[in-house]
């Protein structure tokens, strides 16, 4: 799912993207109300580990969150979507094993995401969360790799940070002591 411009767009396993009204409800989301704070133009080609290098080196601080939008020409994307699930619900290692992964070449749009700082590690995923959605709103994922020709990133630093959590007896009774941060890795990667 990507909230891009006050749109909700699901981007399913079949690699479809699909606008979806607001009161369709989702297991997790991380939001914002981008306001830019920072602006940065890249006009030679740079892979995923030169952007966030870069993007690292741009923020005042790692310790705060960052909305990221970034709006360029790609040469390469490589992108995935996690099917839907259902009860008895695997782990997300397992899902991601069979996930349909997509590559375009030569095409344009819009990485929106997240840059989270370390300390949330177990609530959120520290680092990079990115998904893409071209121009044509046709394709778009989470993305996996990149290679962006050219664009410009708008940063967002976001000091307020609020956490809702379920109610009921399926998230008060469930065992979450197990640190899951190797496999969160390895599906993040």
């Amino acid at each position: 799912m990507l909230l891009l411009d006050g749109t909700f767009y699901q981007i399913a396993a079949d690699g479809q993207v699909y606008v979806k009204p607001d009161s369709v409800l989702t297991p997790f989301a991380t939001v914002t109300h981008f306001d830019t704070d920072i602006k940065y133009n890249f006009d030679s080609a740079v892979d995923f580990a030169g952007f966030t290098a870069a993007i690292d080196s741009l923020v005042p601080s790692l310790n705060r969150f960052y909305a990221i939008q970034v709006h360029g020409t790609f040469s390469f994307i490589k992108t995935r979507s996690v099917p839907r699930q259902t009860e008895p619900y695997p782990p997300l290692a397992e899902v991601a094993k069979t996930q349909p992964e997509f590559e375009y070449e030569q095409t344009t749009g819009t990485l929106a995401g997240f840059r989270c700082p370390a300390f949330v590690k177990g609530i959120n995923v520290p680092g990079y969360h990115l998904h893409f959605l071209s121009d044509d709103h046709q394709t778009g994922g989470h993305v996996l790799a990149f290679t962006l020709a050219h664009g410009t990133v708008q940063l967002d630093e976001t000091t307020d940070f609020q956490l809702r959590l379920p109610e009921g007896a399926a998230f008060e009774q469930t065992d979450l002591t197990n640190d899951q941060t190797a496999a969160l890795e390895k599906v993040e990667k």
